[in-house]
């Protein structure tokens, strides 16, 4: 035999072991009560063509199999449902098994007590704590005036600059989730922090392969030394206290650790780390991405940025130069927060939520966000959809940007706040152009890959 008979016989080999493979992967996942669909190469599954093509992998599948197929991803096996009625079902019934199965990647990353992931009372505990630190009472007596002071500073010197409103938005969105929990200015902490940090989110969706070099890996150093940060804060905090009470001048971590013993939500300081990895994970995600794409939707829809500017503007009328936003200020921008909304369905910081069954679930088989009947137009930035009077998007029941049941983000309206307030600042002391050239790319997680450069000046 030649050698190219040699060769021909090995990729023959080759592919017909490939083959099986595939075969044998299809075969192990064809249980009776299934939904139809492909599980790809055992171990990997089909994450490689997940990460590869995003929402077309999954639009492609719908295609193929309808609303409600297999595949297995990021290391699981998964079901994955594109039915609004079947998310809603699945979103609002925990008690009935329907639990957290995030992917093993996530829940070593964020912490086994991080919110998204534990069930029943710890849920409930962890939970109760967050929405005691973040509600809106919280937000409009104690929060809005620091959110408001921190704005105002981080965006003062912007003017005649070229910025990169990538990093911008993210460093911003780190340092003032810092500030509010631990009190943390810009300094030689948050800046240690900062790149493990960042390693640790960019690993969250990934495969779960503690090898050197992998992303996995980098993510667990960063997730180590991001710890180790915590607990120094934790311990110098603690150390410097005269008083075991609470006051106003109180930051989230002082309540956290000055919580009464005979609190319900007294915590481990592995479980006070956890949630704040939580606070800043959720935090940070949502106003980074949110605030840089919102800037450059109103930068491509200058009648909807005239608009967001002369609401801003209007506010602004009868206060002084260093008059801070009250409530009252912040409630009145309505079209600022159809603005945000629609940012967030159409550049969709969350991909999808995670569940997986204790028990037998039986479930019938559209992408919520791109409902046509719902926001007819659906692939068209339209603020304005959000503000008609005939019907309250944001009370319909297909409404889940922010979860829903006892899943809904108890952070949402923190995050719609400091947003809000960036930009009363940034429309009403600047306007901007683009340097041109930059890409934007929509998944694994929405970014600018190479940076969203803008050039900054007076208004």
């Amino acid at each position: 035999m030649g050698v190219l008979g040699v060769l021909f016989l090995v990729l023959f080999l080759l592919f017909s072991f490939c083959a099986a493979l595939l075969k044998w992967n299809e075969v192990r996942y064809r249980k009776k009560g299934l939904p139809p669909g492909t599980m790809g190469w055992p171990i990997f599954g089909e994450t490689s063509e997940f990460r590869k093509h995003g929402p077309n992998f999954m639009k492609t599948q719908k295609a193929r199999y309808g609303s409600l197929f297999k595949t297995h991803i990021l290391g699981s096996p998964v079901i994955v449902s594109m039915d609004a009625e079947v998310n809603r079902y699945i979103l609002m019934n925990e008690a009935k098994g329907l639990v957290p199965g995030y992917p093993k990647s996530m829940v070593n990353l964020l912490g086994q007590w991080n919110l998204a992931a534990v069930t029943g009372s710890p849920h409930k505990t962890l939970r109760g704590a967050m929405l005691g630190l973040i509600n809106p009472s919280m937000i409009r007596l104690h929060l809005l005036v620091k959110v408001d002071e921190f704005m105002r500073s981080h965006i003062s010197d912007w003017n005649d600059k070229t910025i990169d409103l990538r990093q911008k938005t993210k460093d911003m969105a780190l340092l003032s989730i810092l500030k509010h929990i631990a009190g943390l200015d810009k300094g030689p902490i948050s800046e240690a922090f900062k790149p493990e940090y960042y390693k640790m989110v960019r690993a969250t969706i990934s495969l779960p392969l503690d090898l050197p070099g992998t992303s996995y890996s980098k993510g667990l150093q960063g997730r180590k030394k991001v710890v180790s940060i915590l607990k120094r804060v934790i311990e110098e905090r603690r150390a410097s206290y005269r008083s075991a009470y609470c006051s106003d001048d109180d930051d989230i971590l002082d309540t956290l650790l000055k919580t009464d013993k005979d609190s319900k939500f007294l915590m481990s300081d592995e479980q006070i780390v956890d949630l704040i990895i939580t606070l800043l994970y959720s935090g940070y995600e949502t106003f980074s991405t949110t605030t840089m794409m919102a800037i450059k939707y109103l930068h491509d829809h200058p009648h909807d940025l005239e608009q967001v500017r002369r609401e801003h503007l209007k506010i602004r009328e009868g206060k002084g130069p260093q008059d801070a936003i009250d409530w009252e200020d912040y409630l009145s921008m309505k079209f600022t927060r159809a603005v945000i909304y629609e940012t967030l369905r159409i550049e969709s910081i969350v991909n999808g939520v995670m569940r997986k069954t204790t028990q037998d679930v039986e479930l019938k088989g559209g992408e919520t966000n791109f409902d046509t009947f719902m926001y007819p137009d659906c692939f068209t930035f339209n603020p304005r959809r959000w503000l008609q009077e005939h019907v309250n998007l944001e009370a319909q029941k297909s409404f889940m940007m922010f979860g829903a049941g006892t899943r809904l983000c108890p952070g949402k309206e923190l995050g719609v706040v400091e947003i809000s307030i960036f930009l009363h600042y940034f429309v009403t002391r600047y306007r901007w152009e683009e340097v041109g050239g930059d890409e934007i790319v929509k998944f694994p997680r929405v970014d600018a890959p190479n940076g969203l450069h803008v050039r900054v000046s007076n208004y």
